[in-house]
């Protein structure tokens, strides 16, 4: 069986190692010294100057909706994973949607300011597939209307953009540590801001309202990650390099043998370092992505409709019409991309393809 992805486990004597040093100090949870020492390390391998790790990817943007969104209306993309929408609708929010670039895929900065109104409060927008958005236009828009920024970076571990951590942009940005990410914690996320005031409000909105054992600052909920959790993360940053590599050699491949004459892929923005998270692509139509997906389930071969279906769409929010994401949503197709996917395996899955689509 090929599924769409595949988690990255260091071997399991090096994560043992790790959670032996738990077990030692006794200490399971409440930020202990594996907790410290991963942020620590990820500061320094991504280079940025502040880290919130997190026992999920989800709840970083619930804070910052809860910090910075004041209940009002939220521009927000409509093709993204349903945590962003549902996110700002948990928060009693409401989001406001901008249809999306048909090359790029991330929000149209070009519309969204004939979104704003006089609710407005923030932008949440996703770089999609760890491809960014174009944040020189966002982050003009945001200045001109007094608007916070939030990122759903969920995708987007070591991507840079103009040479800096796409992670320093926004007011901000999250990340998921989910095991089915490039890197992982098993469970896990984080937050990012260069804002050393809201540094606090972030960091003492995630321990329940503590700043200090015995202050509170505000209210606050458990969004703390566990020593179990960041024991995981210490195991496998070291493979990162390795990580990425054969995770280029994936996506090389399918560039180079793929037929392209009738799919569509993914346009990275220019001045960006990606990061091989994910391979997408889009049908001319989604009676072609439905053919393709049943040979290859039929070949034990189980590609993902990611994102699908439009945000937009689903019971929530309002039914908005958003004409790109709905159609690229019902024709977007990601394909098997992994640490171990073999060239035998890749042969197969390009054959397949290639065939059903002429």
């Amino acid at each position: 069986m090929i599924n769409v992805t595949k988690t990255f486990l260091p071997p399991i004597a090096e994560y043992n190692k790790q959670v032996q040093r738990a077990w030692d100090n006794q200490w399971l949870t409440n930020r202990g010294g594996l907790v410290l020492e991963l942020e620590e390390k990820l500061k320094k391998h991504l280079a940025v100057s502040n880290i919130i790790v997190t026992n999920n990817g989800t709840v970083p943007l619930q804070i910052a909706l809860k910090l910075l969104g004041k209940q009002g209306e939220i521009i927000t993309t409509p093709f993204s994973y349903v945590a962003t929408t549902a996110a700002i609708v948990w928060q009693n929010c409401t989001p406001v949607f901008v249809d999306i670039h048909p090359e790029y895929l991330t929000i149209d900065e070009t519309k969204i300011e004939a979104a704003i109104t006089d609710k407005t409060t923030a932008i949440l927008a996703t770089h999609v597939f760890g491809n960014p958005c174009h944040v020189e236009v966002i982050e003009a828009i945001a200045r001109k209307h007094s608007l916070k920024v939030i990122y759903d970076a969920a995708h987007c571990f070591g991507v840079t953009y103009k040479e800096k951590s796409l992670f320093d942009y926004g007011d901000v940005s999250t990340c998921s540590f989910h095991a089915t990410k490039l890197f992982h914690t098993g469970e896990g996320g984080a937050m990012f801001t260069n804002d050393e005031v809201l540094k606090d409000k972030l960091f003492y909105s995630h321990t329940f309202g503590h700043l200090g054992p015995l202050d509170y600052y505000g209210v606050g909920i458990n969004g703390k990650i566990s020593e179990l959790q960041a024991a995981m993360g210490l195991a496998v940053l070291p493979y990162m390099e390795t990580i990425l590599a054969e995770r280029k050699i994936v996506v090389d491949y399918y560039k180079q043998h793929i037929d392209f004459s009738k799919l569509q892929g993914l346009k990275i923005r220019e001045n960006t370092h990606w990061n091989y998270s994910y391979y997408p692509v889009i049908f001319e139509s989604e009676e072609k992505l439905l053919k393709t997906q049943k040979e290859l389930n039929d070949n034990q071969i189980f590609p993902r409709r990611y994102f699908y279906p439009s945000l937009n769409t689903i019971e929530y929010t309002k039914g908005q019409s958003m004409p790109i994401s709905e159609s690229i949503a019902s024709r977007i197709l990601c394909l098997p991309l992994y640490v171990g996917l073999s060239n035998v395996e890749l042969k197969t899955i390009v054959g397949i393809l290639n065939s059903v689509i002429q």
